[in-house]
């Protein structure tokens, strides 16, 4: 039996393969969006090569991979009847992780949120009724909190249906959660709320950069509009993949919802902005709070100048601002103490990280498929 696992080939969703492969015996069943299955690998390629050299990835693909060529979006994926039998016969568990993350399109995130959580929630449905459904695990956020201010939020408090929400990347993924509990009552779920998530505590390299070109953006300013001692719960993609996948494999978790965030162990704007001063052997930023407001309206007149990289950064700043204003943390205390892992203090790998990004114009070199590979499969 397979983990039928949603968005293997973005940026989290290919740690958590990459995490289930390594240190699980599960074979998946990998929904990629690709009109071949040549494509398709090609595509799958691209976002474990970070993870795996080739031959370990070709052998996954050999022995532990089922790829389905389908759309979250369409009926049944848009996969065949057949197709769509052996997916449903196959799997035990699902780990839900695909989402639109573009918090400028409301559509985006109705028709992939929305529309791509319900087809999930289907072939869930169509598992229980079948075999029986071992678990379905949904990828979250803690924006699901909406409007908050100087808080630590705890996981059965986030959900306040009164208040406002940031955007429509939290409202539709706070819908997709109370999707899941309505609908699949009878069946275990698991929701995880992911904090901001910044790079990999283990390496410098990444293949995500839309945050990254933001936090570059800030650490490049002499003047901060925020108050230093403000915390901002920034965790690791390595902490996130781990205890998600170590959460959705254990027998009887001990909640329902867990916060994947660094919590009280958060830091503050002027703990980073030192850290990366001394890596760098500058002075830091002034921090003039009393600029948040003109800071924003420069941004937003920024964000509007298209086909520039200053343009494309402020958009970017525009979207997540009020991220980064709210002071708030999500405790964590759940997922520290069931799984023994803790995040890695954003101070640690922020330089590396800003190094890689900066050096490389905010690119990932991605390698080609070998032409031996490719050669040994027309045989």
């Amino acid at each position: 039996m397979s983990i039928f696992l949603t968005g293997s080939t973005g940026y989290l969703g290919a740690h958590l393969t990459a995490e289930l492969l390594d240190h699980h015996a599960d074979d998946l069943n990998l929904l990629v969006r690709a009109p071949s299955r040549e494509e398709a690998e090609r595509r799958l390629w691209r976002a474990m090569q970070i993870h795996f050299d080739f031959a370990r990835f070709y052998s996954f693909l050999k022995t532990r991979i089922n790829i389905f060529l389908g759309d979250l979006t369409d009926s049944r994926f848009g996969l065949s009847a057949d197709d769509y039998r052996r997916m449903v016969h196959s799997t035990s568990s699902i780990i839900h992780c695909a989402a639109s993350l573009n918090r400028r399109s409301e559509k985006s995130c109705l028709n992939v949120n929305l529309r791509g959580t319900l087809e999930v929630v289907r072939l869930g449905m169509a598992v229980r009724d079948h075999h029986g459904l071992r678990r379905i695990s949904h990828v979250s956020t803690v924006a699901v909190a909406g409007h908050r201010a100087n808080e630590i939020v705890r996981e059965d408090e986030s959900v306040d249906w009164s208040r406002s929400d940031y955007d429509p990347y939290a409202r539709t993924k706070k819908f997709c959660e109370h999707m899941i509990g309505e609908l699949l009552p009878d069946v275990s779920h698991l929701i995880f709320r992911p904090s901001i998530i910044l790079g990999d505590s283990r390496r410098a390299e990444t293949t995500q950069f839309d945050m990254v070109r933001s936090f570059v953006f800030l650490a490049g300013l002499p003047l901060l509009p925020f108050r230093p001692n403000d915390k901002i719960d920034i965790v690791n993609v390595d902490f996130v993949a781990e205890s998600l996948v170590a959460l959705h494999q254990k027998a009887k978790p001990d909640h329902s919802i867990y916060h994947l965030s660094s919590g009280a162990m958060s830091q503050t704007f002027q703990e980073l902005t030192d850290a990366l001063s001394q890596a760098q052997d500058r002075a830091g930023p002034i921090y003039l709070p009393a600029l948040e407001r003109p800071f924003t309206s420069v941004v937003n007149f920024l964000a509007n100048r298209r086909g520039s990289s200053i343009g494309y950064s402020a958009s970017l700043m525009k979207v997540f601002m009020p991220y980064l204003v709210w002071n708030t943390v999500f405790d964590n205390t759940r997922v520290t103490e069931e799984t023994g892992r803790q995040p890695a203090p954003f101070s640690k790998y922020c330089y590396p990280l800003l190094r890689f990004s900066r050096n490389g114009n905010f690119t990932y070199s991605y390698r080609e498929w070998p032409d031996a590979a490719q050669e040994t499969m027309r045989c």
